[in-house]
């Protein structure tokens, strides 16, 4: 399916779930989503740390709108706690097999997003692991004049700053060596049409979502 529709479409999900209680709905979505995972083959480490992460702030909607509330209503409380593995498990049934690059060409295409923000994005992501050796690398020199820089330390994040700008500053004049202009017209390398069939199963499922928001409890 297109990145950009599935995106909307867990989108929209996300929402309607919010608007309307319907505790089924949810274990269904949720079955649903762990089933599309297991089909993508995700590693059974992936899927156990996707399941616990969530359960801290699950069991703390449960807890306090079942344990702690003047009337407490258990499937008020299970329909509420449940939305969170909806949202996470949505969420990750769309990044699981596309990558930022699918996601910012297909915005960028389908949604007409800016050029400059869609490659704005993709060069934030791409510097974070720059950053993180160049962390490394200031962590190191520093131990070797005798200084520890501490993952706190305002001297780490200073320097790191500046790295940071420099790496902008470079990747700038990198993108204008290119022939990168703000508003000028720009080919497309790798399209990303809309098919039929994205717009046909984001409709059953918009469909079959909303019947089941209307028919279950």
């Amino acid at each position: 399916m297109n990145p950009s529709f599935k995106f909307i479409l867990a989108l929209i999900i996300s929402v309607e779930i919010s608007l309307r209680s319907s505790l089924l709905t949810n274990f269904l979505i949720i079955f649903f989503a762990l089933g599309y995972l297991i089909c993508k083959h995700i590693k059974l480490s992936n899927l156990l740390l996707t399941l616990l992460m969530p359960l801290i702030a699950a069991f703390t909607v449960f807890a306090t709108l079942y344990w702690f509330s003047p009337q407490p209503n258990l499937q008020n409380a299970l329909s509420l706690s449940s939305r969170i593995y909806v949202y996470t498990l949505t969420i990750y049934c769309v990044s699981i097999d596309t990558t930022a690059t699918e996601f910012a060409r297909s915005f960028e295409q389908n949604f007409h997003l800016p050029s400059k923000f869609a490659y704005g994005v993709l060069a934030a992501l791409n510097i974070v692991p720059r950053m993180k050796e160049a962390v490394k690398q200031i962590r190191t020199a520093g131990m070797m004049r005798g200084v520890y820089l501490s993952f706190w330390s305002p001297v780490l994040y200073f320097k790191a700053i500046l790295v940071a700008l420099n790496s902008a500053e470079n990747l700038a004049q990198g993108m204008a060596s290119h022939g990168y202009r703000e508003n000028a017209k720009r080919s497309v390398i790798a399209a990303v049409p809309v098919k039929k069939s994205d717009w046909l199963q984001s409709i059953a499922i918009l469909v079959l979502v909303n019947l089941a928001l209307l028919t279950l409890k």
